[in-house]
This record gives structure tokens, sequence and C-alpha cells, in this order.
């Protein structure tokens, strides 16, 4: 049997630097030499080729326009490549993970989201075992069909389902968790899948990339003495068409009259709201508490146990395909590709 084919698309961060040795500046190194900067990839058991942005970007900077630069290279090359590993800034790749799992739609190969803390020349780096491993999960094969079929994020030897991710720490290597979502796999002496906690698609479906994302979408993150004015200002604007609303605990907020009644309007003028917990772990059940009620009544969407990262990328791509307002609350509630339970 022919060994895997994996491509390896690089779009910027940490990962893909090298520090100058007399100066300590960080500058990108080409991709194409990555054998040479990386020799222990040779003993991998797959065939690696790579891709880079023209000019790789950092993370923070990261859009919808880079986002359907990444699924135009996936749709392009998916007949000849088995696996795609992602090389991306930690910062902004939970969002990343999640929106390419929604535009990737029927998806059944690996697409493998991987950065690092250090870059990739530091003497302590983490980048070589984030590379190398997700390399290995990419290649992972059951009789020639891949066994990991989806979005996956690999950070510190855990590979989560990508949409389920949030980046939790910004100095230490473990900078990832899934609280609502076990990791679907974890690397030790050898690498061990929970192959019942994987997506299953259908093998025979082709794979549909959905590139029309809506960016006419707002956070807002409720804290106590949130000002009417600025709410009323944010929710009146004309071009506003979905908010993911970070709400207390399982998914309280203020009873205030104007409060629920600016909410009340924005649904009726067709804004989506959706309802979040912004606790680290857990979900949103309307109607729990008091607190709560008001908002089931009123309408808004229950993001259960979503991240805000999935959230967002979710309501971009659903306003994005210009569903029905009687159909958009049931298709949000429901799991499209395994991003709440």
């Amino acid at each position: 049997m022919s060994k895997p084919n994996i491509l390896l698309i690089y779009t910027g961060g940490t990962i893909g630097m090298v520090k100058n040795p007399d100066s300590g500046a960080l500058k990108a190194f080409d991709f194409n030499n990555l054998l040479k900067r990386i020799p222990e990839l040779r003993l991998l058991d797959c065939n690696i080729e790579t891709i880079s942005f023209n000019e790789p970007i950092d993370s923070s900077n990261m859009s919808p326009k880079y986002w359907g630069m990444i699924a135009d290279s996936i749709e392009t090359n998916y007949k000849d490549f088995d696996g795609f590993v992602v090389l991306h800034g930690s910062d902004t790749m939970s969002y990343s993970a999640s929106a390419l799992s929604f535009m990737l739609e029927n998806l059944c190969k690996p697409v493998i989201f991987t950065g690092s803390q250090l870059p990739i020349g530091d003497l302590r780096t983490d980048a070589k075992e984030n590379l190398i491993t997700s390399i290995q999960l990419a290649s992972l094969q059951d009789n020639g069909v891949p066994i990991i079929r989806e979005v996956g994020l690999y950070f510190e030897y855990k590979l989560y389902r990508g949409n389920r991710t949030t980046k939790i720490n910004a100095e230490h290597f473990e900078a990832f968790a899934s609280l609502n979502f076990p990791h679907i796999a974890e690397s030790g002496v050898h690498l061990n899948v929970s192959t019942s906690l994987l997506l299953k698609p259908n093998q025979s479906s082709k794979l549909i990339v959905n590139k029309q994302l809506d960016t006419n979408v707002v956070v807002i993150k409720l804290f106590p003495g949130i000002s009417e004015l600025i709410l009323k200002t944010v929710l009146s604007s004309k071009d506003i068409k979905g908010v993911v609303l970070e709400t207390y605990g399982s998914g309280n907020a203020t009873t205030e009259d104007w409060f629920i009644t600016l909410l009340s309007e924005a649904i009726s003028r067709g804004v989506h709201i959706i309802n979040v917990t912004q606790c680290a772990g857990g979900s949103v059940f309307m109607g729990q508490y008091e607190t709560s009620s008001q908002l089931k009544d009123i309408g808004l969407i229950s993001g259960k146990d979503i991240t805000t990262e999935a959230a967002v990328t979710k309501l971009m791509y659903l306003i994005g395909q210009e569903i029905e307002p009687s159909e958009f609350k049931t298709i949000f509630e429901t799991a499209l590709r395994g991003e709440m339970s």
C-alpha cells in the first residue's frame, strides 16, 4: 500500500519562525527547506509536501479572507492528498479551526491545525513535537481510509476537535483546552485515538466548500452595570445580523425591562441572538432559572455548550447560507460538525 500524502499549509505564526543567533530577531523560514530544518520528518511513513501563504501573517490578522485561502488550498489539493496539516498562530487558531469545520462540508479527510508557543529554531521549542505528531495523526489510516475525518487541533500531546477548543494560556505549552468535550487522541509512547468520539461522515459524499461567510456579527459580553445606551447603539445598527450574547452561568441575564425590550426589538427585526455562557465550561439551559426564562420567551437561540469561537463562526456560516428565518433557530441549535452536545 502506498504511503499517505500529507500537505502542510503554512499560514504564519510562531511555529514557522527561526531566531537570528546574532540579533535574536525572529523571521519566517523557507518551508521548502523544511526537511533540512527538521530532518526527523524523513523518518515518518508518509510523503510530505508544503505550500505557504505568499505573505505569512500573524494570526491576530486572521480573517474570513484567509479562511477562504486555506479552504481553497484544501479543495484544490483534496484528491491528491490524504491529509492536511495547517500551521497557524495560536492566538486565533480556535476561531480558524471552528470556521474551517463549517466551511468544509462532508469532509472525509483529516485537517489538523497546529502551531507552537516557541519558534521552531528555539532550543526548547514545542514546535517539532506538535508538527511531527500532527503529521502522524493526519497519516493514520485503516485499510487506506483515513481514521480521522474532521477538523482537529493538536497541541501539547493532545488532539482536540477543532470547534470545541479555546486558547486558555498564553505562556504554557498546554495552551488549549476543550472543556465540554474530551480530547479525541493523545500522544504518549503510542498514539491513542478514541475512535468512538470521532465524527463518522459519509465517505461517498462529495466535499462542498462554503466560503460565503457574513461578518455582520458581534460578541456582547454581559457584566454588572452594562449600559443601556451602549447596548442600544450596538443592537440598533442597521448592518447587524447576528449577536453572540455571553451570559452568566447557565444562560442567565438581567431581567431589567430595558434589556429584555432591546433584545426583543432586535429579534423582531431579524437579528439572530445566540445565548452562550461566558463560563469556561458548562452549558446554557434557558428556563432553568427565572433570569433566563424571559430570554427563552422572546426567542433567543440556545448555544448549549458551544464555545464562543464556534458560535461566532457558525453564525457567520449560517447567515452566509441565507437560511430561512423560520428555520434558523432549529438549524443553529443542531450539531452540524460536532460543535455542541
